[in-house]
C-alpha cells in the first residue's frame, strides 16, 4: 500500500526521501519502497562543480593513476606542462574533494577520525593461501561529465574476486557498510584490510566486522603496497572502463560499472591466477598446501608486503 501511494508522487520528489545515513533500511530497500530503481539515488551527483573543474578533475584522476606518489605540487606542475594554467590551491582543493592524495607519508596523508580507534596492519609477511582468508576494500573517484561519484569495492585478496561494490555521491560510511553487508552474504573472511579512512575506521564499519568475527587490519600510513591488489583493480577499472566510457550521469555509470564488474569477475583471465578468472578461483575455494596444490602445479600462495 505504501509503495502504491509513493508512485503517486513525482520521481524527483521521491528521490529526496532516500537517506543514505538511515541505519535500519539500506539505500536499495529505501529505493524499492519509494518505487525507484536503485540507480535513481545517483541521479544528481553532489557536490556539483563547474564544467571546467569537472574536466580538470578527470585529468587529475588520470595523472594520479599514473603517478600515485605525486602530491598537489607535482600534479600542478604536470597540469601546467600540459597547458592547463592552474594554481596549486585549486588543484589541492579538487584533490581533497576527490579523496586522493600522495601515497608518500606527509602532512596530507589521510588520517582516521581522531575519535576512531586505530588498528594494526596484520598482513606483513602473511602467506595468503586461499579465498576468504583476506578481503580488502577501498574507495575511488569516478568522473562524470558534470560531476563525480565515489566507488567502493570489496575484493577477495587471493582470487581478486570483487565481492560487492557500491556508488555514492558522498564519502559517507553508509555506502561502504552497504557493500560490506552484501559481501558478507557470500562468505566471511578471516581478516579485512583497508586504509585508515574515516569510513573504514568508523564504529559502524568496524562494529560490523567485529560482529562477524573478522580481524581488522589497516594499512600503514604512506605504504603503497599494503593494499596493492585493490589498487591494481582501480587501474583496470579506470583504464578499461571509466575513461573510455565518459559517463554522462550516475545512471550510466551504475549500469556500465555493473557490466564491467561482471566481465572482470567472470571473463577477465589473470596471468597471476594461471589464466583463470577471479570467479573460477574464488568459487573453487582452492587451498594451497604441500599435499593439495592450488591452481595446478606447484603449491601457490601470495606473500603480503613486508
Amino acid at each position: 500500500m505504501a509503495k502504491k501511494k509513493a508512485l503517486g508522487v513525482a520521481g524527483k520528489d521521491r528521490r529526496q526521501w532516500i537517506d543514505p545515513e538511515q541505519s535500519n533500511l539500506s539505500v536499495q530497500r529505501q529505493c524499492a519502497l519509494a518505487g525507484l530503481p536503485r540507480s535513481s539515488f545517483y541521479h544528481v551527483p553532489l557536490p556539483r562543480e563547474s564544467t571546467a573543474n569537472c574536466a580538470l578533475m578527470k585529468q587529475i584522476d588520470g595523472l594520479y593513476m599514473q603517478r600515485p606518489f605525486y602530491g598537489s605540487p607535482r600534479i600542478t606542475d604536470w597540469l601546467n606542462h600540459l597547458g592547463w594554467g592552474v594554481n596549486e590551491k585549486r588543484v589541492a582543493r579538487l584533490m581533497r574533494l576527490m579523496g586522493i592524495h600522495s601515497i608518500l607519508p606527509g602532512p596530507n596523508t589521510s588520517r582516521p577520525h581522531p575519535d576512531h580507534l586505530k588498528y594494526p596492519y596484520l598482513l606483513r609477511g602473511l602467506a595468503i593461501r586461499a579465498p576468504n582468508q583476506v578481503w580488502c576494500a577501498d574507495i575511488t573517484y569516478i568522473p562524470l561529465r558534470l560531476g563525480h561519484l565515489y566507488l567502493v569495492a570489496i575484493m577477495d585478496w587471493f582470487s581478486r574476486y570483487v565481492l560487492a561494490w557500491e556508488l555514492s555521491n558522498s564519502m559517507e560510511t553508509a555506502f561502504c557498510l552497504q557493500a560490506l553487508n552484501r559481501a558478507l552474504l557470500l562468505g566471511t573472511p578471516e581478516i579485512s584490510n583497508t586504509d585508515q579512512g574515516t569510513q573504514f575506521t568508523s564504529e559502524a564499519y568496524t562494529g560490523r566486522l567485529k560482529a562477524a568475527g573478522i580481524a581488522i587490519s589497516m594499512d600503514g600510513r604512506g605504504r603503497a603496497l599494503d593494499n596493492v591488489f585493490i589498487e591494481r583493480l582501480w587501474w583496470s577499472v579506470k583504464y578499461e572502463e571509466v575513461y573510455p566510457s565518459d559517463y554522462a550521469d550516475g545512471h550510466v555509470a551504475h549500469r556500465q560499472l555493473g557490466k564491467y564488474f561482471r566481465f572482470y569477475n567472470n571473463e577477465r583471465r589473470h596471468q597471476a591466477l594461471d589464466r583463470q578468472t577471479p570467479r573460477e578461483v574464488y568459487l573453487n575455494r582452492c587451498t594451497a598446501t604441500d599435499s593439495q596444490p592450488a591452481l595446478g602445479g606447484a603449491p601457490r600462495f601470495f606473500q603480503a608486503a613486508n
